[in-house]
């Protein structure tokens, strides 16, 4: 495996249009003989799902004041804020077919490290966190294109938890699903659960140990590691601008609504806007935190212009995988939604 570094110029980036750029650009322009790691630690900042509402998702007038960053990422899931006590993983390797939607596979190196470093509770739960005593220190998501994938997270090490509360609009829904009443309560930084050994360290020194941890190494230095070139970095700013820094990817025009459907699944959230007129759907949007494989662009398109009744509901989705595009739930349950 290679170790990326997300140095320019001798300093350490914390700009998420830019560390959202580099993920991007090591999944589509940077094929290795071994999967890549990225480690990065952002400025405050919320990063929305692929397929969500940003407006839905964020206390506008919080984050303005405060200059919070809002960045789109490319995976599904839900919003997530980001601090300097919060650090991502990054894993990037080929699509075996098999690992889409396994957070296990790419989870297990966090928590053995973490196991090694006293927090001994900490596993896997539910779809996508990992929690330790029933709290969650930990989101995951994934994303696949062209035969390679991203299976990313973060860690809250020592954020600070009434800032998420403050920036984030969280559904009513998603809380009463996981049985808890508030956003605090579910939540937890990691480092109170530290060995004594590690207690002294920031979120960096936190992030370089567990580096250590997963390459097996004892230095640095015995970490091989893939160093960006210039031409990486024109690649990346050119990805950024296009993406992570341009307000109609983080935001997204999208006209009023007059009919809304939404329902929480196992597999996450999802939200159906529609506008009908004289018996057609004549706009659609989808919304939601569930993990797709396919561009849910492509379901808008086929619902846009048909009959809103259940037959032709039923035969717009015949040609659709639904597993795709929203994971393990069915046809039906999708059509009952809309209708």
């Amino acid at each position: 495996m290679y170790y990326v570094k997300n140095i320019r110029d001798g300093k350490e980036i914390t700009d998420p249009t830019i560390n959202l750029a580099i993920e991007y650009h090591l999944l589509n322009n940077v094929v290795l003989d071994e999967p890549i790691l990225l480690f990065y630690i952002n400025e405050p900042s919320i990063i929305i799902g692929r397929n969500q509402n940003t407006i839905e998702e964020i206390n506008t007038e919080y984050v303005e004041k405060n200059n919070i960053h809002i960045v789109r990422r490319f995976s599904g899931g839900g919003a997530v804020y980001h601090d300097y006590g919060v650090f991502c993983f990054c894993f990037i390797t080929q699509d075996d077919g098999d690992s889409f939607r396994d957070f296990g596979k790419f989870t297990e190196p966090i928590i053995e490290s973490l196991h090694k470093m006293g927090v001994e509770g900490a596993k896997l739960e539910g779809r996508n966190d990992l929690l330790i005593n029933g709290q969650k220190f930990s989101g995951n998501a994934m994303y696949s294109k062209n035969g390679r994938m991203t299976a990313h997270g973060t860690i809250m090490f020592d954020s600070d938890i009434e800032e998420v509360v403050n920036a984030l609009k969280v559904r009513k829904d998603k809380i009463e699903s996981k049985g808890i009443k508030s956003i605090r309560s579910r939540v937890t930084n990691i480092k109170p659960y530290l060995a004594d050994d590690y207690q002294f360290m920031n979120t960096k020194e936190f992030r370089d140990r567990l580096l250590l941890n997963i390459f097996d190494v004892d230095s640095a230095e015995d970490v091989k590691e893939y160093k960006l070139t210039d031409h990486d970095w024109k690649q990346i700013e050119e990805l950024s601008e296009k993406y992570f820094n341009n307000w109609d990817w983080n935001y997204g025009k999208s006209p009023k609504f007059e009919l809304v459907r939404r329902h929480r699944f196992s597999i996450g959230s999802v939200e159906f806007k529609m506008n009908v007129a004289k018996g057609l759907i004549q706009d659609i949007r989808i919304f939601g935190d569930f993990f797709g494989l396919g561009d849910i662009s492509d379901v808008e398109e086929k619902l846009t212009g048909i009959k809103y009744d259940i037959l032709s509901i039923n035969e717009a989705l015949d040609d659709i995988n639904i597993k795709k595009y929203f994971g393990n739930i069915t046809k039906e349950e999708l059509v009952h939604l809309i209708y």
